[in-house]
């Protein structure tokens, strides 16, 4: 080989060890500073959101009614619904979590999070919302309230994890996408109709609480 095409060989090597340290010394922090958070629940929604919509409070609202329960809330620690989550742990008197994640359209961190973390890999930051979390709650979201929603429940239905409340807040938002799933998933036999089980679809907060109550004991 020769020695220029060599040398850009052993860059990219070493630079694919270094990475390697990288995503440890993200794991790493994330354990030690998640290490005691317990009871937590990780909710999920739209970055879009803006105070005074209806998504941003109701999910401001669940969060401030599990908070002031005992329960610790962890979002991705950005604006929308992550904001909304994180105002209402703060203020409902919970530890309140933001994982925020560096993008080349930077997110900023909300001033809601009281535990900050930074993270630059998705898989690290999605390991710590599954690991710590005693449950989930998907608020109307895109694409990525739809990856982490799925993530979980493949996790759950191929028994990677235990199972824990996944919680669709807003019928008239997730019916849709649940109605695809019994209609064309469920008929063609890629998912068994049990597995519909490990997901509910509820709107009232005082219902969310009641259920997460129910299978999360403090």
């Amino acid at each position: 080989m020769p020695e220029k095409q060599q040398y850009v060989v052993d860059s990219i090597s070493a630079g694919n060890s270094w990475r390697l340290f990288k995503i440890l010394a993200e794991f790493v922090e994330g354990f030690e500073t998640l290490d005691s958070l317990y009871p937590a629940v990780s909710i999920f929604g739209s970055a879009r959101a803006v105070p005074g919509d209806e998504t941003y409070e109701l999910t401001y609202e669940i969060a401030k009614k599990l908070a002031t329960h005992g329960y610790h809330i962890i979002t991705g620690g950005g604006p929308g619904v992550m904001e909304a989550g994180n105002k209402g742990a703060k203020e409902g008197g919970a530890k309140s979590v933001g994982l925020n994640i560096e993008l080349p359209l930077e997110q900023s961190p909300n001033p809601y999070s009281t535990l900050k973390l930074a993270f630059q890999y998705f898989f690290v930051r999605k390991v710590m919302f599954v690991k710590y979390a005693q449950a989930y709650i998907g608020m109307p979201g895109g694409f990525g309230t739809l990856d982490e929603i799925f993530e979980a429940l493949t996790l759950i239905q191929t028994r990677r994890i235990k199972p824990f409340p996944v919680i669709l807040v807003g019928t008239h938002y997730w019916g849709g996408l649940m109605e695809w799933i019994r209609t064309t998933l469920i008929d063609r036999k890629f998912i068994s109709p049990d597995d519909l089980d490990i997901v509910t679809l509820l709107d009232d907060p005082d219902e969310v609480l009641h259920m997460i109550k129910k299978y999360v004991i403090l």
